[in-house]
């Protein structure tokens, strides 16, 4: 499980270190080696300029070589192991629950880097701006954050404990 990604550390468990290696290695190695015969074999086939195939190919192998820039960004930053936490305080690698203001709905997510989409849980960046502003908070505590559309909103936060996995 990818656990946090705060002052420049990636925490990770061995388990999500080893699949974002191996996703690495193939992707800087042949991966890169595929798109490239790819090119190669849509460029033989004539103009450049109406030539869809060697268009998608070339466009997969920007994605492609973003994928391998962000991965090498987490694997280089990244410690195996799990991040230091204390229950009752809102932190990378914690289940949170929180109600928003003027709701009586409560809402549990894992606070955890994005890189963790297997988990059972709604998993929330501790790099969004709910994350950002309840990062550090501590039970019957309230945090405003702005949201993506401009509004300002309140939780409260009302329990933060360490996640446990499945």
């Amino acid at each position: 499980m990818a656990v946090s990604q705060n002052d420049n550390v990636t925490w990770l468990t061995q388990e999500a270190y080893d699949r974002l290696k191996e996703e690495y290695e193939y992707l800087s190695g042949p991966g890169r080696t595929d798109i490239a015969k790819k090119i190669e074999a849509a460029r033989e086939e004539g103009d450049l300029r109406e030539n869809g195939g060697y268009h998608a190919a070339k466009d997969e192998q920007g994605k492609m070589e973003a994928r391998i820039f962000h991965l090498r960004q987490i694997l280089d930053s990244a410690r195996v192991g799990e991040a230091p936490r204390a229950e009752g305080i809102v932190g990378p690698g914690m289940t949170v629950t929180v109600r928003f203001d003027g709701d009586d709905e409560e809402v549990t997510f894992l606070l955890a880097s994005r890189e963790e989409s297997g988990a059972p849980i709604d998993v929330y960046s501790p790099n969004s701006p709910l994350g950002s502003a309840i990062n550090g908070k501590k039970v019957g505590e309230q945090a405003t954050y702005t949201m993506p559309n401009g509004r300002q909103n309140t939780v409260e936060i009302l329990e933060a404990v360490p996640y446990v996995g499945n």
